[in-house]
């Protein structure tokens, strides 16, 4: 079975940086979409950014200048690069992939355990 696995979460100041990485273990597969969603205390998980297989992308009003997804298609792993990171972008970040299988192109998603990231000073 599929399962992603994220990295690269961790502390950092206000106006830090961190690099979230997010690769599957298991079977391979060829993923269409993939994207990070973010999840802080007592709030809705939000999709923060996704990337087609084409590399077409798009980003949550919040982090647009900030952060920037990219993803390797040869090792199936995407990318979150977070920049002048705030406080409010405190969360727990989940990887998400998907693929379209059958006739029916029916819907397959991918979710990994989270990584926490604290924006704190």
């Amino acid at each position: 079975q599929v399962q992603l696995v994220e990295s690269g979460g961790g502390l950092v100041q206000p106006g830090g940086s961190l690099r979230l990485s997010c690769a599957p273990s298991g079977s391979i597969f060829r993923f269409d979409a993939m994207g990070w969603y973010r999840q802080a205390p007592g709030k809705q998980r939000e999709l923060v950014a996704t990337i087609t297989s084409g590399g077409n992308t798009n980003y949550a009003d919040s982090v647009k200048g900030r952060f920037t997804i990219s993803r390797d298609n040869a090792k199936n792993t995407v990318y979150l690069q977070m920049n002048s990171l705030k406080p409010e972008d405190t969360a727990v970040y989940y990887c998400n992939a998907n693929n379209y299988v059958g006739l029916a192109s029916r819907r397959y998603d991918y979710w990994g355990q989270g990584t926490q990231v604290t924006v704190s000073s």
